[in-house]
């Protein structure tokens, strides 16, 4: 699984994809331009807290908008400000996904020499669709179908970079500037 950093959660829209942001992005969003009443250090620590506390004592990587909203209001009423809460994250983003274990039920017993260019006409057909984000799901469970491991091992490590590697390298060749990214769980 590619991890996000450590300053990035991914935040869940009402849709139920999830975006992931970091602390400087969400304050912008809560900032907004010059004249606001908030401070921009004391909103950029707020949500750096808030996003510790999910990430580091909740153990969670996917948290609501709503969530997320209320816990930063509630920081930032301790601090003496008043939240007036609005939708976080622009318009919905663009999201395709796709499920790398299927593909590697399709590749069938040709193993990596089937799965592989499989994994690339499906990163560039969803590519082809203009998203914002691209998400493979079943990493874990793709990579122990092709290696026939029942426990995970050196061999599987090493089979689940050379996927994620690869979905990187296809995403840089086939996207032509176009700004998308890659989120392999």
């Amino acid at each position: 699984m590619i991890q996000l950093r450590s300053d990035c959660l991914a935040l869940q829209g009402d849709s139920g994809d999830a975006i992931p942001c970091s602390a400087e992005k969400i304050t912008v969003q809560i900032v907004g331009g010059p004249g606001s009443h908030l401070d921009t250090d004391i909103v950029e620590h707020a949500v750096a807290a808030v996003l510790h506390y999910f990430r580091e004592e909740q153990g969670r990587e996917f948290v609501s908008m709503g969530e997320f909203t209320l816990a930063l209001e509630r920081v930032l009423k301790g601090f003496g400000f008043e939240l007036k809460t609005q939708k976080l994250a622009g318009p919905p983003a663009k999201v395709e996904e796709s499920d790398l274990r299927q593909l590697a039920c399709d590749a069938g017993k040709g193993f990596e020499l089937t799965f592989f260019p499989k994994l690339r006409a499906e990163l560039l057909d969803r590519l082809g669709r203009t998203p914002q984000y691209i998400r493979f799901t079943g990493l874990r469970s793709c990579v122990k179908q092709i290696t026939g491991a029942r426990r995970w091992s050196r061999r599987c490590q090493n089979l689940n970079d050379q996927i994620v590697e690869f979905a990187r390298h296809c995403l840089q060749d086939g996207s032509q500037g176009a700004k998308c990214a890659l989120v392999v769980e």
